[in-house]
């Protein structure tokens, strides 16, 4: 698929030094799960995003188009759905993407509902209560049946089994520090034969930033800080899925790349939409003024377009999973095939007695 380029063209941001910036170190206790991301450092970056809400509603191109990607994957699951969580809802740009008209971009299905009239209620839970409320007001909220719930921290679900006939979860599961966790509690809220459709920034997700700055930090400071979080790889998905008891798995990449007028622009949209470095360890304070700008003449050299600006990208990691529950296929005992799949690639065709 060809990656799709936006371009928000947004003022380049002001440059801060902050003196006496202290360094702190992320501890693990024996048998404790890792923690990799403070969470209460993304809770008040969401809660500071949200309360600029002009500027907050104009960087949410990206959620608002993933959300409608993860929207149309909806589609082909011909069912109604009588109660769907949000996990992680954000601004609930989930609820506004079920609302579009006509959703289908099948051009021999030119009208179609929108997804909303096939969910009775939804209920759209985030720990971030000013970036969940922030558009409790428009429109969109008429059009589907919508509750919103903060929660005390979305590593930890507070619904009793089989309570959801489907979770949705968009750009919020790569924050959380026990993805495994978090996967096995989405699936014990599940009713038996329903499904999780997520999405979840992956893999090289803003390469060009994470190189760039490297390499600006090195040459300046003669050496690097976690700048960028880590982030999963697609071929990890699959084996959480699984382990955390889903069947029927589907796992897709997309990447969506978005041309900004400099590295400035690209850091302020992402401090807008509250995706600053949560990591533990991180080195507190601003980035030097020095490091900065080498490390716009770094990416431009090695990224830049040629009208000027320069690409990021947005490596998307779309998965669904189903909970176990009667009536699902289910795949053939090992070794129980009729035909070999060798004879079939070298040409040889089926083999009948």
């Amino acid at each position: 698929m060809k990656p799709m380029s936006l371009r928000p063209f947004l003022p380049r941001p002001a440059i801060r030094r902050r003196l006496g910036a202290t360094r702190r170190y992320a501890i693990q206790a024996p048998g404790a799960p890792m923690q990799v991301f403070s969470r209460n450092t993304k809770y008040l970056q969401k809660e500071r995003a949200a309360s600029d809400v002009e500027t907050s509603r104009k960087v949410d191109y990206l959620k608002d188009e993933v959300a409608s990607r993860l929207c149309e994957r909806v589609l082909d699951i011909k069912r109604q759905f009588p109660h769907v969580l949000d996990l992680g809802a954000n601004a609930c740009n989930i609820a506004r993407a079920l609302t579009r008209p006509e959703p289908d971009p099948d051009p021999d299905k030119p009208e179609s509902p929108p997804l909303a009239t096939r969910i009775n209620h939804i209920t759209a839970v985030d720990s971030a209560s000013t970036l969940l409320y922030r558009d409790v007001d428009l429109p969109f909220n008429r059009d589907i049946n919508i509750t919103r719930q903060v929660l005390q921290d979305e590593e930890f679900i507070p619904f009793p089994a089989d309570t959801f006939d489907a979770v949705l979860s968009s750009l919020s599961l790569h924050w959380i520090n026990n993805l495994p966790s978090v996967l096995s509690q989405i699936n014990h809220i599940l009713k038996p034969d329903a499904p999780f459709m997520g999405v979840m920034f992956g893999g090289d997700t803003l390469f060009e930033l994470r190189t760039s700055l490297q390499l600006a930090e090195y040459e300046r400071r003669g050496g690097v800080s976690p700048r960028v979080s880590p982030l999963a790889d697609v071929r990890d998905i699959g084996g959480l899925l699984g382990k955390a008891g889903f069947q029927m798995l589907t796992i897709d990449v997309d990447d969506i790349v978005v041309d900004y007028p400099s590295t400035f622009a690209l850091m302020t949209d992402l401090q807008a939409m509250g995706e600053s470095n949560a990591i533990l360890g991180r080195e507190m304070g601003g980035i030097q003024r020095d490091v900065l700008l080498a490390n716009e003449a770094i990416y431009r050299e090695l990224h830049g377009n040629d009208d000027g600006t320069i690409p990021a990208t947005f490596r998307m990691i779309y998965m669904i999973g189903w909970k176990e529950g009667q009536g699902q296929p289910k795949p053939l005992p090992r070794g129980s095939g009729q035909i070999n799949l060798k004879d079939i690639l070298e040409g040889g065709g089926i083999k009948t007695d």
